[in-house]
């Protein structure tokens, strides 16, 4: 009965509808344990209960080739380009710079700290900078991003597990932290004397007034099959499908914004269970240097998007936006926004989106730099 493909359909269609369930005992539970976590865990539970391994099993492969796949070109099926000129330059410099700090300042810092103990023992001995991609995946592009460098780095599923908790928990706080801070805004433009208070562009409503979902779906399944049989590494197919989807969405008339975007949710909670599968609770640790180093780089990363914004005399409410829209997401990123200016709103859901579509290769250059210094 307990077979793997029974276990990750019961997580995803469990895990769907406690989401959507309007109780607010439930709401406050994923509150603070994301979808995302709890796919991972469920399926790990019941193969913990059942005691069965399924960390070899053929699901595994299948999800590499499919699963992950057609999440990566759902995802960034969702970009309209057109949305990002509405925004201005500055708004969306400020976040481009945001991500960048995401990207190189654990390079920078491992780099400078090469020979000490904490990157002898911890990042190289214990391969806790394995689970340094997909913190960047997570803080930049999500959980597409995350799994994708996941993969690509192959980071064992104890330190992945204990990089979700406390990733988990730091999004939290920090998601408090810039409700708080938007709400400042106009004192740190006072403070900062910078004077842009402009409202940008208005964003055109009808996104999902478009083709059919199914059109659209089978489009991206057929476009997943064909890039397997023509393009035998991973790397690669990541690559193209990443490059057809922004074509989709950019050259396709009427493409369904709407959809892609939900589809891409669904198929990250089907990754994240089949991931669970891999997961052995023997082997989870919680290393409190690797939180200490992670609360460092995401202060460090606000303190230089404010520098960033005042460089750019740029309205400071682009800074808790654009961070949310890197480190929060879709879901917080308007959240946060509608605190200071609802009409705001569509431009930080756009802006999450460009997180959602660059993330991964934002990664992949931490990746080829960590390597280079590392190993």
């Amino acid at each position: 009965m307990f077979t793997p493909w029974f276990i990750v359909s019961f997580t995803v269609i469990t895990v769907f509808f406690l989401d959507r369930w309007e109780n607010r005992y439930v709401q406050s539970l994923f509150d603070w344990v994301p979808a995302i976590l709890l796919a991972y865990v469920i399926p790990a539970v019941i193969s913990f209960l059942i005691d069965v391994d399924f960390s070899q099993d053929a699901i595994h492969d299948f999800s590499k080739d499919y699963f992950i796949p057609l999440a990566i070109i759902a995802v960034m099926s969702s970009l309209s380009l057109g949305q990002l000129k509405a925004i201005g330059w500055k708004p969306v410099a400020l976040f481009a710079m945001g991500s960048l700090f995401i990207a190189l300042f654990p390079v920078v810092l491992v780099w400078g700290l090469v020979g000490t103990d904490w990157v002898s023992q911890n990042l190289i001995q214990d391969s806790y900078w394995k689970g340094i991609p997909p913190v960047v995946g997570s803080w930049i592009g999500g959980s597409t991003s995350q799994l994708v460098l996941k993969e690509l780095v192959e980071c064992p599923e104890n330190i992945f597990l204990s990089v979700l908790v406390m990733d988990n928990i730091l999004v939290n706080i920090w998601t408090i932290g810039m409700f708080q801070t938007i709400k400042k805004s106009s004192w740190l433009n006072r403070l900062l004397r910078i004077s842009d208070t402009a409202m940008p562009e208005e964003l055109r409503s009808d996104l999902t007034n478009s083709l059919s979902s199914w059109i659209c779906g089978a489009t991206l399944l057929g476009i997943v099959f064909l890039c397997n049989l023509l393009v035998p590494s991973f790397v690669g197919r990541v690559v193209i499908l990443s490059m057809i989807g922004l074509v989709l969405s950019n050259f396709i008339p009427k493409w369904n914004f709407g959809f892609t975007l939900k589809f891409g949710g669904i198929l990250i909670i089907l990754v994240m269970a089949v991931l669970g599968l891999k997961l052995r609770f023997n082997t989870v640790g919680f290393d409190t240097t690797f939180l200490v180093f992670l609360i460092i780089w995401l202060l460090g990363h606000f303190l230089f998007m404010i520098l960033i914004a005042k460089l750019l005399n740029v309205n400071m409410a682009w800074v808790p936006i654009a961070s949310m829209a890197n480190v929060g997401g879709i879901a917080t990123a308007p959240a946060v926004t509608a605190a200071y200016e609802k009409k705001w709103m569509p431009h930080a859901i756009v802006l999450a989106i460009l997180s959602m579509a660059t993330g991964t290769f934002w990664g992949m250059l931490t990746i080829y730099l960590l390597e280079n210094i590392l190993i």
